[in-house]
């Protein structure tokens, strides 16, 4: 519409809050700006006056900002304590990845945990016992008895812990070789993941080059 102004001036109790347009050109903002505070100049004379700088959507680099603050050091007792912006929208899948549920518990022989998403256990599960979900499997303890990752299909589901003797893994539908093959003396954590659809296992360490996103989890 002709003639709409896109700079709203309101006043508060902690001084005065500019509202500027993000849909305008930003050299047409600066300008209205500039005409506005000239034309206004009488009632922004006296003792200073904190101002707050609303951009909407619009995000301004530290160039572009400057150039806000100099049109509004022309009077000279506004003293602009921000300039924000609406925080910049979130990328769908960003919104939509599983969570990750951190428990700390000892899981005994008949019991079964069980999660949809990723799952952090800090203790131990012991042989009888079973955690699944449909991410991954994080155990900071010792794994005795049998874990489920990835249990809606998700090949690319992980099993870690500390510790590995587990009676079984399974990841999707893989079931994990016999227990004995699992047995290991070495200190280090270990994690097992599919490789040509059959289960393997390798140190902690090497996980970000296996899955270099493995730890952007949405937490919960």
């Amino acid at each position: 519409m002709a003639g709409k102004s896109h700079i709203t001036i309101k006043g508060t109790k902690d001084g005065l809050v500019f509202l500027l347009d993000d849909d305008c050109e930003f050299d047409a903002l600066l300008s209205e700006l500039g005409t506005k505070l000239d034309k206004h100049a009488q009632q922004f004379t006296g003792p200073i006056i904190h101002v707050f700088i609303k951009l909407g959507d619009r995000q301004l680099d530290e160039e572009d900002q400057e150039r806000v603050r100099a049109v509004l050091r022309k009077q000279g007792n506004l003293l602009i304590q921000s300039i924000e912006s609406n925080p910049p929208e979130q990328e769908p899948s960003s919104l939509t990845g599983p969570s990750l549920h951190t428990v700390a518990a000892i899981v005994r022989s008949g019991q079964t945990l069980e999660y949809d998403g990723h799952l952090l256990l800090l203790g131990d599960v012991n042989p009888g016992g079973v955690v699944r979900c449909t991410g991954d499997v994080y155990i900071i303890g010792a794994l005795r008895g049998m874990a489920h990752a990835g249990s809606a299909g998700n090949e690319d589901a992980i099993i870690a812990a500390s510790s590995m003797t587990p009676t079984q893994l399974r990841i999707a539908d893989v079931i994990s070789r016999p227990p004995d093959e699992w047995t290991s003396a070495e200190p280090w954590m270990e994690y097992a993941f599919l490789k040509d659809g059959k289960m393997a296992i390798d140190k902690m360490t090497s996980l970000s080059r296996h899955r270099k996103d493995v730890m952007q989890f949405k937490g919960v």
